[in-house]
């Protein structure tokens, strides 16, 4: 695979893409998600792919999110691509205050946020967490401050659009589904396989989630499966369908707007948008059998509904699916299974404040340490043999999951702004997490 292959190594998932340029050669590329330094001779695969003109990545000042005005749109380039753009706590932090900046700024109408290189962002990064797992809350800030950031990008006061190619997995989508205008590609690839590897759905995904068409939003979270640019249209996670070769087309279009109202900017996109058309095999067309097996009351009776259905002629789809659902962790299951049924009745703010909470148990290891070996089996040593603890559903217990979904003292949760007028309040800074240290 040369160059570019060794480009797309130290994975957590395979995903499977179709490269035109490749003469319909099918290429299972592995890709990265740990943020982890490609070695030396690596060092020339970080090409940007600047919406089809490749270009060198020379980033000597280091600059992991990049902010540019012009005129009155504000343009905002995730720029860790050979780690595809996975999101540290400088990206939280920078991302934060740009969108604060340009929110009071009058003179900035529209913001505009991609990726670059080939992915637009593969999520959190795992190696942080994993390395900080001996550190009581070494992973504080960064999740207090990327779930307070979450809250901004749901209720932002600007029109803001995601331009949208490559994978958009986890927290990194969590920059894409909650803009006002998403605009993926075929390229596109989203999934939330947190569950997975012992953690949660997270980054208002609790929400998000729960708010899609009957159980599809279980089946995704439990599951983490992929949904490729034109289902994330059909479903509701992104709003526009734009071919990649256009897209570097429709940046410019949207820069160059002499008006930035929301029809103006709608239309602008829809120049360039196409009309969906779902694959025959695409999951999306399997609704009648995921809300069947995925609205069981508990995980265990998901499951076994779920492999009743894997016998019935045409469903030879699901085995591939359940096969990886058994390899999950059973507590990151129950939990996620859980947290998704409260979002249905929950709030955005108290998804949020409950994700919070969730994550520092889990990272805290309250009733698991499952993240961390599933980090370790998938990411660090590779040897995709997880000893999850407790091993079972049977032996995960409800009371102990009930635990870590009870709330904080209210000083020590996330601290979510109550209304507009102090809107940006809350921050880490300001929280007691960053004057007290917390036993």
């Amino acid at each position: 695979m040369g160059d570019r292959g060794r480009c797309l190594r130290r994975s957590i998932f395979s995903l499977l893409f179709y490269s035109k340029k490749t003469k319909d050669e099918l290429v299972l590329v592995k890709w990265a998600t740990v943020g982890v330094q490609p070695p030396e001779s690596d060092l020339n695969c970080a090409v940007n792919f600047d919406f089809g003109m490749a270009q060198q990545v020379v980033n000597p000042d280091g600059e992991v999110v990049l902010g540019e005005e012009i005129e009155h749109v504000r343009l905002v380039t995730l720029n860790r691509p050979r780690q595809l753009n996975v999101i540290s706590s400088k990206v939280v932090s920078l991302l934060a205050g740009y969108l604060e900046k340009w929110e009071k700024d009058d003179e900035a109408k529209l913001i505009v946020i991609k990726g670059s290189g080939r992915a637009f962002s593969a999520g959190g990064d795992l190696k942080m967490f994993y390395d900080g797992r001996n550190t009581k809350d070494s992973c504080l800030e960064v999740v207090y401050r990327m779930y307070w950031l979450c809250y901004h990008i749901h209720t932002y006061k600007k029109i803001h659009v995601a331009l949208v190619h490559g994978i958009s997995m986890g927290g990194g989508a969590s920059f894409m589904v909650p803009m006002k205008f998403s605009v993926v590609t075929e390229k596109a690839v989203f999934a939330t396989p947190e569950a997975s590897i012992g953690f949660h759905t997270d980054c208002g995904f609790s929400y998000i989630l729960s708010h899609l068409p009957g159980y599809l939003g279980e089946y995704l979270a439990l599951t983490g499966s992929r949904l490729n640019g034109k289902e994330l249209v059909a479903a509701g996670l992104a709003t526009h369908f734009v071919p990649y070769e256009q897209l570097g087309e429709l940046e410019k279009r949207l820069i160059s707007l002499n008006s930035y109202d929301e029809n103006s900017i709608r239309s602008a996109i829809e120049e360039f948008s196409s009309e969906v058309e779902l694959d025959g095999d695409s999951v999306l067309k399997r609704q009648s059998v995921i809300d069947k097996c995925f609205s069981k009351e508990t995980v265990a009776e998901i499951i076994n509904s779920f492999e009743a259905e894997a016998s019935v002629e045409g469903n030879g789809w699901i085995i591939p699916v359940l096969k990886g659902l058994k390899r999950s962790s059973p507590t990151g299951l129950k939990i996620t299974l859980k947290s998704i049924r409260k979002g249905r009745t929950q709030t955005l703010q108290e998804c949020l404040k409950k994700e919070f909470r969730l994550t520092m148990n889990i990272l805290r290891t309250i009733i698991s340490g499952d993240v961390y070996e599933g980090i370790r089996a998938l990411t660090i040593d590779k040897d995709n043999a997880p000893k999850w603890d407790p091993p079972t559903l049977e032996k995960v217990e409800d009371d102990k999951v009930n635990e870590v979904f009870q709330p904080f003292r209210e000083d020590l949760e996330l601290q979510v702004p109550k209304n507009d007028e102090h809107r940006w309040s809350g921050k880490y800074e300001d929280s007691m997490y960053s004057t007290v240290k917390v036993e």
